[in-house]
């Protein structure tokens, strides 16, 4: 069972599909962007004044680039400054896929370890950083920690779905599929809020749960719930080769659902 937004769950079906799962939908999160644009807006129209952009996620390129493209504020060419970073090779390659420039990847890819990697380039230097509303201070902690001069922005906020199919949820409590995939703490949050909060647990030793990333399996695993499978790799295919080495090493706790 696939919970991420629509926009987001096409890449990791994909991946599934084609090690021969079957894969359902169930958005548990959505995206929007700020009630409010002016601190973005304000950012964005001196865009050339920083010196680094840090994307923590593909969401950030996305609504960052499209309030761009309606202010207009985004230029036929790429200029040299500011230079660009992303955590992960997701969020690089959604940059690139809209013809944005990326300088640095991050080697680890938990967003705070970025600012330790990037410690002496950024160190006196100004930085934008858009963001999700419910992104933790540990980043711009650590950027600030290094000598940054930080401008954290919210560029969109993650919201609950506006509905959610009442008989995918059914056939989940009742053990249906094999395994519930999380890419987000809020998309756990808004799954064990549906599902009611004191099930989450149980429903976790019938049903394997599945996490991209340590924050995301730490959000599982604080609210009493088992994480079976962990991808290290925060993208599509490294949570899907997770699933698949999992079944692979436990062929009998697999069933075609």
């Amino acid at each position: 069972m696939n919970t991420r937004a629509p926009e987001q769950a096409q890449e990791l079906t994909a991946e599934l599909e084609a090690l021969g799962a079957e894969v359902r939908q169930l958005p548990m999160v959505s995206f929007a962007p700020p009630e409010n644009s002016a601190e973005l807006d304000a950012a964005l129209r001196r865009f050339t004044e920083f010196d680094w952009v840090i994307f923590t996620s593909q969401n950030a390129v996305r609504f960052v680039f499209r309030r761009g493209c309606e202010l207009k504020s985004r230029r036929s060419a790429q200029p040299a400054r500011p230079l660009i970073a992303a955590v992960g090779p997701a969020t690089a390659q959604a940059a690139r896929n809209l013809d944005i420039r990326v300088d640095y990847v991050a080697e680890n890819q938990i967003s705070e370890a970025l600012a330790s990697e990037l410690r002496k380039r950024v160190a006196g230097k100004k930085v934008f950083l858009p963001r999700s509303d419910r992104a933790d201070k540990r980043l711009p902690a650590a950027l600030r920690a290094a000598g940054a001069d930080v401008l954290e922005v919210e560029a969109y906020r993650t919201v609950s779905p506006e509905s959610v199919d009442s008989a995918v949820l059914e056939s989940i409590k009742g053990a249906g599929v094999n395994a519930v995939m999380f890419a987000s703490p809020s998309a756990f949050g808004n799954f064990r809020a549906a599902i009611a909060p004191h099930q989450a647990a149980e429903l976790s030793k019938r049903v394997q749960f599945a996490a991209i990333g340590p924050t995301t399996a730490d959000a599982i695993r604080e609210a009493g719930a088992r994480v079976a499978i962990e991808s290290d790799e925060f993208s599509a295919s490294g949570l899907a080769e997770a699933i698949a080495s999992y079944y692979a090493k436990s062929p009998s706790t697999a069933r075609r659902s």
